[in-house]
């Protein structure tokens, strides 16, 4: 499974839940060892790429202008010499932009009043003009008249203008003052704009510290992940309980004699279980001639062995046990066990793959071991996480003594 997972450099959904935060780490450090691996060997492979990517790199380089001293050249706004404070800068600024709003709104309402009193001078020399000659020269001469009547217009033009003057001045007074208090309205917007920038800025500073705080917490996880997994390495082959790698590849293919002599029917194991019956098959034909289950020097089951049975069993079992017990399932999800654990908050459930032909925790050390035995004695001595600190102690014991074990070993 490890390898199947380091090849695609992919792990599904569902499988990485199963995973606690350290598995996952040190899941992580093997898939970014692996990408390592793979980029070192397409630099041997093709070392005109690396040349290639150097001259590149140089072509596309930046060169900053540099100082009297040699130094990058460095200018911070408001400490040279000359230069405003950054505080009176933003309120020029805040100031320039609200004046120019209310400019731009006093223009607008300009033009507006302009055609009011535009419009109103219009109606009232046309209301004046009709008076003029529907009242007063009703018997007048057409000479008389006409003169009598250019001297009214020039009147009545002279009135009109001084109106329109007039009405100009207190239109121009009022836009002035609306101006004055937009302005001040603005520059008010602005500022409380400000403030509330610079409360979201305070924010945003402690989400991004806590994140910063978070991922440091995070690193310094996957360093004791690594630390502790090169230390259970080394501890797994002091002890001569790590299994060595087998030269033979991975059993993808097995042939399984059937009743007819000449009949021959092939199983190909999926990636991943997909029934019980191709785990039950899985079962005894690859893992009870590996005696797994077993006790390490007897035919008798492993008091820690339960078969085929939920996760929601493993705890109803584990529920009265005292910290430190466990038990260990076939697991439904992958080619392997599911080993859970009790302890002081509730429970742990760890994968342990059997995919190839050796048992390693899955995400969690990638120490080797020969049989499912081995793995559980040496977790006994060797923790399965340093964060964790989980110590395997008592074996929790099927509830009866006639435990079919899911029908396993029938």
């Amino acid at each position: 499974m490890m390898q199947q997972i380091l090849q695609d450099m992919y792990i599904e959904p569902e499988l990485l839940s199963e995973l606690n935060e350290e598995q996952k780490q040190i899941l992580f450090y093997k898939i970014r060892e692996e990408q390592v691996r793979r980029w070192n060997e397409r630099e041997r492979r093709d070392p005109s790429h690396a040349l290639k990517k150097k001259k590149r790199s140089k072509e596309q380089g930046i060169q900053w202008l540099l100082g009297s001293d040699g130094e990058v050249w460095v200018w911070a706004m408001g400490e040279a010499p000359g230069d405003k404070l950054f505080e009176n800068i933003v309120e020029e600024l805040m100031e320039e932009r609200a004046r120019k709003q209310a400019q731009q709104e006093a223009q607008e309402l300009r033009r507006v009043k302009e055609a009011e009193i535009e419009k109103k001078c219009r109606d009232a020399m046309a209301k004046e003009k009709a008076r003029f000659v529907a009242e007063k020269w009703k018997e007048e001469t057409d000479d008389r008249k006409a003169a009598k009547q250019e001297e009214e217009e020039d009147r009545i033009r002279e009135e009109l203008k001084k109106c329109e003057e007039e009405e100009r001045q207190r239109g121009e007074e009022e836009i002035r003052q609306t101006e004055e208090r937009r302005a001040k309205e603005l520059y008010i917007s602005l500022k409380q704009e400000e403030k509330r920038s610079k409360r979201d800025d305070k924010e945003w500073q402690e989400q991004l510290r806590r994140s910063k705080a978070a991922d440091e917490e995070m690193k310094c996880k996957a360093q004791q992940a690594r630390e502790e997994y090169k230390r259970q390495s080394l501890r797994g082959i002091e002890k001569g309980l790590v299994a060595g790698l087998s030269s033979l590849p991975p059993i993808h293919l097995q042939l399984v004699l059937v009743n007819l002599p000449q009949a021959i029917t092939v199983w190909i194991r999926p990636p991943r279980p997909n029934s019980c019956e191709s785990i039950f098959r899985w079962f005894k034909e690859e893992q009870r001639p590996r005696r797994a289950g077993y006790e390490r020097s007897s035919n008798t089951i492993a008091p820690w062995f339960h078969g085929i049975i939920s996760r929601q069993e493993s705890e109803a079992l584990l529920a009265n046990a005292a910290d430190g017990c466990f038990l260990v399932s076939v697991s439904e999800r992958i080619w392997g066990y599911t080993l859970s654990y009790r302890t002081t908050s509730g429970f742990k459930h760890f994968l342990i793959d059997a995919s190839c032909d050796y048992y390693s925790f899955l995400g969690v050390d990638q120490n080797r071991h020969a049989t499912l035995a081995d793995l559980i004695d040496f977790h006994k001595e060797e923790v399965i996480t340093m964060s964790g600190g989980e110590l395997l102690q008592d074996p929790c014991r099927p509830r009866s003594s006639t435990a079919d074990y899911g029908g396993l070993f029938q």
